[in-house]
């Protein structure tokens, strides 16, 4: 787990460069952490200010490198344009376009590579083939630490908060939350979820030991390879796993969207998704951690949402 001093000082560093994003509660039931509504869309960039900020004057000069499905590309971008730190980000060729194009807008390079590639360049240590300095998405401790600062936020915002449901890919986010959540109230319970189309953690857990899963979700953020670091800190971090089946994932989209008024992608929307899972309890936050979804995709999510026909025989209705 993060130490608590260690999550206070990356959530005070970041503070000036992110945004304190809003809880809404849902019909007097649970709150959502709205993290799509950060800057780039999600929360990646907590943990990016706060990991940048502690390089020093030789680590900025030789500029930044890191590797990702989209929202922490994003992140790295957008927080080196800010520092004024050049920046590369290694991503799956088929990461949604707009992730792409927002790494570009931001100044930033995009190294396009097919998934195999990407996981290859991981699992080699690829980045210490490369001249910048590297910043590890999801498993660097200032970038949990710097996620540490949501849990904070989290509880002035729900005094009586008794569970969290967070998404997990490669798991920073969660390990962040958790340690701060569990420093400053113990018996709080920390739920981690995934989808069935990459149930990565819960069938690791389950095998007790790295079970090999090609990717098959919109939850696209979601995919991060395994990363053998993150094996204990999870065991520590979450009370729980959930596993949200694919099909219900893509109907929480369009149901968030209609009843809360809130965009989100695969992997934002998961920890909604999972709440008809949960048994009644202590009040609950779910975090919406992204909202950088294809138009494409949230097109067909409302419309299959809403009943509304499609095809050919559908065209010319208002």
């Amino acid at each position: 787990m993060i130490p608590l001093a260690r999550i206070r000082a990356a959530a005070e560093r970041a503070a000036p460069y992110v945004r304190r994003t809003p809880a809404l509660q849902l019909h007097a039931g649970p709150w959502l952490k709205l993290e799509g509504l950060q800057h780039t869309g999600s929360f990646k960039v907590r943990g990016f200010f706060a990991a940048l900020l502690t390089l020093t004057p030789e680590q900025r000069a030789r500029g930044v490198i890191t590797v990702s499905a989209g929202n922490a590309a994003l992140a790295a971008a957008y927080a080196s344009a800010r520092l004024g730190i050049r920046c590369r980000v290694v991503m799956y060729a088929s990461a949604p376009p707009p992730k792409i194009d927002g790494v570009r807008r931001w100044g930033a390079e995009p190294v396009l590579l097919p998934p195999e590639q990407v996981r290859e360049w991981v699992s080699t240590r690829g980045w210490e083939r490369e001249p910048e300095t590297f910043i590890h998405p999801f498993a660097a401790e200032e970038v949990m630490a710097g996620h540490g600062g949501l849990g904070l936020e989290l509880l002035e915002q729900v005094p009586d908060l008794g569970r969290v449901v967070v998404p997990v890919g490669g798991g920073g986010l969660i390990v962040g939350i958790a340690s701060a959540l569990k420093a400053l109230r113990p018996g709080l319970e920390v739920i981690g979820v995934q989808s069935d189309g990459y149930p990565l953690w819960p069938r690791t857990f389950a095998a007790g030991e790295r079970v090999p899963l090609v990717p098959d979700t919109i939850a696209d953020g979601t995919t991060a390879p395994f990363d053998p670091t993150m094996f204990s800190r999870l065991q520590e971090a979450v009370d729980r796993w959930l596993v949200v089946p694919e099909a219900r994932l893509r109907q929480a989209i369009p149901e968030l969207a209609m009843e809360a008024k809130v965009v989100a992608e695969g992997a934002g929307a998961l920890a909604f998704a999972a709440l008809e899972q949960l048994p009644p309890g202590p009040p609950a936050a779910v975090v919406i951690s992204g909202g950088n979804i294809a138009p494409g995709l949230l097109a067909e999510l409302l419309v299959a949402g809403s009943g509304a026909p499609t095809g050919p025989a559908s065209e010319g209705r208002s």
